[in-house]
């Protein structure tokens, strides 16, 4: 599928079925540590990238299956608020089940009046804060230039005046950037104010955008869940293992997950039963070579992740 992938496993949604309404890597944010690398558009305009109708097509041929779903998760491979048709789909999903639906968002188009009104029709809204101070906002998370914070949180304050649903927040802490204590509790106080559901701390598990990008010490990590009041999710990986078609060949299965996140070699070696070792670390080295996938090396592991496709 094109849009749908999963379900897949989240330690906040249960079993997530996603949907992904915009192009690889477009993004209004191009944060030091995403996982699929640095922002290839950077834009702040939003477009109807593809039909509505196309979408949910994908996700009622995925209704069809027998699989146990939680959740419809908006995510995307980048910032799912560009996408223009987002309220229409949100709305066409609604209409032909009652799985609830979620939207995984940046919230930097909170500030859109338009935006918001489309979000209001989702049950579960999940931004991100990971700084309150422009500088910091503007090394961690590396905005669109017209996007100002100031901005954003205020428009995340107007939508929780408006959206009696569930808001659910994540603060992404990157080591010695916005892991102190003075900025965790600066944190909380926007989050109190927001009156936010849930907070989540997660850190950059995966090969980042950026190598010198590193995840705080357990200590400071456990100081910060108490500073934000928060449940952390930093050591729950979220894989897409379950979510590729079992029909496809390997190689085309790790591709589909390689795509979205990096996988670590080990987990690989757990997903193919019928092949042993040294077949799949060749299968790896032929990808390789194809220009197909690269491997990465992050906290003394290595992972394999997809190789951008050059635009024609």
């Amino acid at each position: 599928m094109k849009y749908v992938f999963g379900p897949v496993p989240s330690r906040r949604l249960g079993r997530s079925l996603g949907i992904s309404p915009i192009p690889p890597k477009t993004c209004n944010y191009s944060c030091i540590y995403c996982q699929l690398g640095r922002t290839s558009v950077l834009t702040n305009e939003r477009k109807m990238f593809f039909p509505v109708q196309n979408i949910v097509k994908e996700v009622k041929k995925a209704l069809e299956k027998e699989h146990v779903i939680d959740y419809i998760t908006i995510v995307g491979d980048g910032e799912p608020t560009l996408y223009l048709g987002l309220g229409e789909l949100i709305e066409e999903i609604k209409a032909f089940t009652n799985i609830p639906v979620a939207v995984i968002t940046n919230g930097a188009l909170l500030y859109d009046q338009e935006v918001r009104k489309e979000l209001l029709l989702s049950d579960v809204v999940l931004p991100t804060l990971d700084a309150v101070e422009e500088r910091m906002f503007r090394i961690i998370n590396r905005p669109h230039k017209d996007l100002k914070l100031e901005l954003i949180i205020e428009g995340m304050r107007k939508f929780r005046e408006e959206f009696s649903n569930q808001i659910w927040m994540e603060v992404m802490l990157v080591k010695d950037k916005n892991d102190s204590k003075e900025t965790t509790l600066a944190i909380k106080e926007i989050l109190d104010e927001l009156k936010v559901d849930k907070t989540f701390i997660n850190v950059p598990i995966r090969p980042p955008a950026e190598s010198w990008v590193k995840i705080p010490t357990n200590e400071v990590l456990a100081e910060a869940q108490r500073n934000l009041n928060a449940e952390s999710i930093a050591h729950f990986e979220n894989l897409l293992i379950e979510s590729v078609d079992r029909d496809a060949s390997p190689e085309e299965q790790i591709l589909s997950i390689t795509k979205r996140h990096p996988l670590r070699e080990d987990q690989i070696m757990t997903l193919f039963p019928n092949l042993n070792e040294e077949e799949i670390k060749k299968m790896l080295e032929g990808m390789s070579k194809k220009g197909l996938i690269k491997i990465e090396k992050y906290m003394n592991r290595r992972f394999w992740t997809a190789k951008e496709e050059k635009k024609k």
